[in-house]
């Protein structure tokens, strides 16, 4: 509601005053029909590569730190694991910052072998210095995380080049539960190039989810269900849910701009 002052508008100011008005409800109508429209099938392809990329990582990390625990690490040798996908498959290094904090220490480097679940292991004692890709990506989640609003529960992080030459950061809830996927209370930041500065942070999802599917005996869950209020799109981290699911199981999401489904393999579909 706009309230005048004692100061009566007359003539040429009550124009304007009018035309500000129009202008804006004419921005405002303009804003939610751009963010009601439905997501272009690259726009959907997008979401799903990235998701796709989540749930690779997530799987190296996971049986790259199963090769690395088998080596009884000594308490306080590593705070942080990174991975990155090379042209020969997965490279997951574990480690921590310097005291200067200004090189990342890498203690092991899990090498990913002919399969995804193998990994060789390598141990630097000293610790290998990295300054550049490890370091940078240390830095960009450890400023993530600072800017995160974390329950008391265990996260996991999970770093993504753009082709901005920004990086994608993910805080997501780990699972904690073999039978029971977490979704929600996930955010993306976007970082920039030299791990220095968030350039946007996108909230994904406001309450955590204890997902456990169950069907009645001798039938199989066809699916989940929930809806977005904090974006208007399906997000990466859908994606992420369906796949690393045991069986991957559709999602369907509910959007102001539309239903969506995520199929097993990450595939968005538009619902009609």
């Amino acid at each position: 509601m706009l309230r005048l002052s004692q100061h009566r508008l007359e003539g040429e100011n009550m124009r304007i005053l009018l035309n500000l008005v129009v202008a804006l409800v004419l921005c405002s109508l303009l804003v939610l029909a751009q963010q009601s429209r439905p997501l272009s099938d690259s726009e959907l392809a997008a979401i799903t590569s990235r998701g796709r990329f989540l749930a690779e990582y997530d799987f190296a990390s996971w049986h790259a730190t199963d090769a690395v625990l088998a080596l009884k690490p000594p308490k306080g040798a590593v705070s942080r694991y990174i991975a990155r996908k090379t042209d020969t498959g997965w490279v997951v290094a574990f480690g921590r910052f310097n005291e200067a904090k200004d090189a990342f220490l890498i203690v092991y480097e899990a090498m990913q072998g002919s399969s995804p679940k193998e990994f060789s292991v390598k141990t630097y004692d000293p610790p290998q210095k990295d300054t550049e890709y490890f370091y940078i990506a240390a830095k960009e989640i450890q400023i993530s995380l600072e800017n995160s609003h974390l329950e008391k529960r265990p996260y996991n992080t999970y770093v993504l080049p753009s082709d901005s030459g920004q990086f994608y950061v993910y805080v997501l809830p780990a699972q904690t539960a073999a039978d029971v996927y977490p979704l929600g209370g996930d955010t993306r930041f976007l970082v920039s190039a030299d791990g220095s500065q968030i350039v946007e942070t996108r909230p994904l999802h406001r309450t955590i989810l204890e997902v456990k599917h169950s069907a009645p005996a001798g039938k199989k869950p066809a699916g989940g269900f929930h809806t977005h209020v904090l974006t208007d799109t399906p997000e990466d981290s859908d994606v992420f849910h369906v796949i690393r699911q045991t069986p991957p199981l559709p999602e369907f999401i509910g959007t102001k701009s539309g239903n969506y489904t995520v199929q097993t393999d990450g595939t968005i579909k538009r619902v009609k």
